[in-house]
């Protein structure tokens, strides 16, 4: 028996105009709807849309004096406390860079799940008496602010940063405790970023690196420790190091930069953790000077030559 071959249907042509109509311009005119939904969405900000960069704020300029000449002073030999107060004293004192009422924000390294002893982080008495001094000065507030490598929990209670900064009177603050502000850092690499909020809105913030070494750039001070004022993909910027450190150091104008090299690490960094690789200096530095400070800071790793 052979096949006969059926007549197939074409649904298209089944279908008058009037009927194509009905069952084909409700979604089409749903997504033109939508498309111009989207487009109006597109032109404004909001999480949807990053505000432009062209709107975004700079960081503020914290100098006390943005028109004087820099100036460095460094102490040693009497321990962390005392020496960052021979060393402000050779400055005019904390009175000269902090005014009654303002928030001051203090940034140390407290980046890892290291004790004081290890060097990878500031010490924890230094910061303790610079937190003093910006309150015997009135200040209104101050904070001590990181956005920490390690779990933020544990590299600020191990390095010994936020039992002696609260004891002090200070308050903590990281990257989950904290929220950001978005800030346009300039640079052929940083762009906009964000930054920690209370380090982006203080009235005030001093710089509190800790000499020492790094595998990549071979010292990490002053400039290098802005990457925890920021928060996102840092590890982009160690791509080129030399580069996002310099440009960190052009948009971030501390009131202070205090060089802590009250135990220098002199190899294995950033992380540390060998005490053989530990060498105690018992020196600091207190600058208005950033570069200053850091080629202070670079010598005793035997980076440049400095005379002070």
């Amino acid at each position: 028996m052979s096949e006969r071959e059926l007549p197939i249907a074409d649904p298209y042509r089944a279908v008058d105009r009037r009927g194509l109509l009905r069952q084909w311009l409700p979604p089409a005119a749903a997504g033109v709807a939508f498309a111009a939904l989207g487009l109006g969405l597109g032109g404004r900000p909001g999480r949807h849309r990053p505000p432009a960069v062209a709107d975004l704020p700079s960081p503020r300029d914290w100098r006390a004096d943005p028109a004087a000449r820099g100036r460095l002073a460094g102490a040693g030999g009497q321990g962390p406390a005392a020496n960052l107060r021979r060393a402000l004293a050779a400055l005019g004192g904390i009175e000269s860079f902090i005014r009654p009422g303002e928030r001051v924000a203090i940034k140390p390294n407290c980046a890892w799940d290291r004790t004081a002893e290890q060097a990878a982080n500031t010490d924890p008495e230094l910061v303790a008496e610079l937190v003093r001094q910006c309150l015997a000065a009135g200040a209104a507030e101050v904070v001590v602010a990181d956005n920490s490598c390690h779990d933020p929990g544990r590299a600020f209670a191990r390095s010994g940063i936020e039992a002696a900064a609260r004891q002090a009177g200070a308050a903590i603050a990281h990257q989950r405790s904290v929220g950001t502000t978005t800030l346009e850092l300039g640079g052929t690499v940083l762009g906009a970023w964000e930054v920690l909020e209370p380090i982006a809105t203080a009235d005030r913030v001093i710089n509190v690196p800790v000499v020492k070494h790094h595998s990549l750039s071979r010292a990490t001070l002053g400039m290098k420790n802005w990457m925890g004022a920021i928060v996102g993909r840092r590890a982009n910027l160690h791509q080129r190091i030399a580069q996002s450190s310099a440009e960190l150091g052009a948009a971030f104008r501390p009131t202070l930069t205090v060089i802590d090299a009250t135990r220098v690490l002199t190899g294995g960094g950033p992380t540390g953790g060998s005490l053989a690789l530990v060498r105690a200096d018992d020196r600091i530095a207190v600058a208005t000077d950033p570069v200053a400070a850091d080629a202070w800071g670079a010598s005793l790793l035997g980076a440049v030559e400095v005379q002070v």
